[in-house]
C-alpha cells in the first residue's frame, strides 16, 4: 500500500468518526452554519470594521480586493476538484453507507471551498485589521465553524478541510500583500502634487 493510499485510507477513517459525532439534536444548527448566507452579520461585522479602519477610499478598495479573492478561492477550487475528481464522502460507496448524510452535493469534493474562501477571508481580515482592533483573532472562528459543518452534513472529508483552509491561508496572504502594495501606492498618488 502506498503513502497515498494511506493517507486517503486514514482520512475515510477519520470521516466516519467526525461525522459519527453528529447528532440529531445538532443537526439542524450545522445545516444553518454551513449556508453562506447564515454568515451574512459577520459580513456586515467585517463591512463595518474595513471602513471604520481604513476610511471610504481604501475601504471600497478592500472590499473590491476581497470579491476578487472570493472569486478567485471559487473558481481555483473547482479547478482542483474537476481536476482531482475526489469523490464526495456521500457519494463514495466506500464510506456512504457508514456516514451520516444531511446534505447531497453532486460536485467533486477535493478541496472544500468553504474552507479555502471562509480562511482566505479571514485572513485578509485579520492581517488587515489587527493593529486597529482587539479580538480580531476571533475572526478564525468563522472557517472552523464552517470548515466543520463540510464533514458534520457528510459532503467533505476531512483532508478536503484542512487542504483547503491551508489554501485559504495562502490565498489570503498573498491577496493581504496586495491590499499592501494597493494601500501603498493609494499614499503616494493622495500625496504627489
Amino acid at each position: 500500500m502506498s503513502l497515498l493510499d494511506k493517507i486517503i485510507r486514514f482520512d475515510k477513517e477519520l470521516m466516519v468518526q467526525l461525522n459519527g459525532l453528529g447528532t440529531e439534536s445538532w443537526d439542524q444548527f450545522w445545516i444553518l452554519a454551513t449556508n453562506q448566507l447564515s454568515w451574512i452579520p459577520l459580513y456586515l461585522v467585517f463591512f463595518y470594521l474595513i471602513f471604520k479602519s481604513l476610511g471610504w477610499k481604501k475601504g471600497l478598495a478592500l472590499v473590491v480586493l476581497t470579491a476578487v479573492l472570493i472569486t478567485f478561492s471559487d473558481q481555483f477550487t473547482v479547478f482542483l476538484k474537476d481536476s482531482f475528481e475526489r469523490l464526495r464522502p456521500n457519494r463514495d460507496p466506500s464510506v456512504n453507507t457508514m456516514i451520516r448524510i444531511l446534505k447531497n452535493n453532486s460536485s467533486f469534493s477535493f478541496v472544500s471551498g468553504h474552507a479555502t474562501t471562509s480562511m482566505a477571508v479571514s485572513l485578509l481580515m485579520f492581517l488587515t485589521l489587527r493593529k486597529s482592533f482587539p479580538y480580531t483573532l476571533l475572526f478564525f472562528i468563522w472557517p472552523i465553524i464552517f470548515a466543520y459543518s463540510r464533514i458534520y452534513i457528510g459532503v467533505h472529508f476531512p483532508m478536503d478541510v484542512l487542504c483547503g483552509a491551508l489554501l485559504g491561508a495562502g490565498i489570503g496572504y498573498l491577496f493581504y500583500r496586495l491590499s499592501v502594495s494597493m494601500f501603498a501606492y493609494m499614499d503616494r498618488r493622495t500625496t504627489q502634487p
